[in-house]
């Protein structure tokens, strides 16, 4: 009979991946520099509601963005259109971004001359909630067209975002959408996620959301300071 060894494995799969995180978020501090990871579903409008956001704030920071997908460049060419600061990561088939290729970008993308930093992270609601990537908060954006069923479908995406953007309001008259439903649904996975409905198209709901991030950089800044 063959005798073989058992081994307790006490490093989790990620524990390398947050350690990175950790200094991500260590250097960005030091550069005074606050991150924003965007994750939503293809489609959902992170790059609609990235532009509309960045034209907002952009007479107040030093803003870029960060692309990342598994192929193309079509988000990265229309934020150079806009004047906006922009790097395109490739992922080369992973379906998230983690620490280590945020990492990269950030080296490559000379972040430090931003005091704003937006990530447009991979579309899909299950790869980027796993991967912490050394963010100062994550944001969802969840589209009305998409059901309000996304919350239990997808759990831990909006278990790990401090922030949920309901975009797409102005579609409500065509899509069976409860807010309220919604709302029930993110809370009890996350009592303290923040919720703003939003319209990427008229600008509906943006002031709010604004001023939410404003006062959530404002307290990173003086946080430990």
């Amino acid at each position: 009979m063959s005798e073989f060894k058992t081994i307790d494995v006490n490093v989790g799969v990620f524990d390398e991946n947050n350690r990175v995180a950790e200094s991500v978020r260590t250097r960005n501090k030091l550069h005074e520099t606050y991150m924003v990871n965007v994750m939503a579903s293809p489609g959902a409008g992170k790059t609609s509601t990235l532009l509309r956001t960045i034209h907002m704030l952009k007479d107040k920071h030093r803003i870029g963005v960060m692309e990342a997908d598994i192929d193309a460049a079509v988000d990265a060419e229309k934020m150079e259109n806009a004047g906006i600061g922009t790097i395109q990561v490739h992922t080369n088939g992973e379906c998230a971004m983690d620490a280590f290729m945020t990492r990269q970008a950030i080296d490559a993308f000379s972040g430090d001359n931003y005091d704003l930093l937006f990530l447009e992270n991979v579309g899909n609601l299950v790869c980027p909630a796993e991967q912490d990537v050394g963010a100062s908060v994550n944001v969802e954006i969840l589209s009305i067209p998409e059901g309000d069923d996304k919350p239990l479908k997808y759990p831990l995406m909006f278990e790990v975002c401090q922030c949920v953007l309901i975009n797409k309001i102005d579609t409500r008259d065509y899509f069976s959408f409860n807010d309220e439903k919604v709302k029930e649904r993110i809370l009890t996975r996350n009592p303290e996620a923040r919720i703003f409905f939003i319209s990427a198209k008229t600008g509906e709901g943006f002031e709010e959301w604004i001023e939410w991030l404003e006062q959530e950089i404002d307290n990173w800044k003086q946080k430990d300071n």
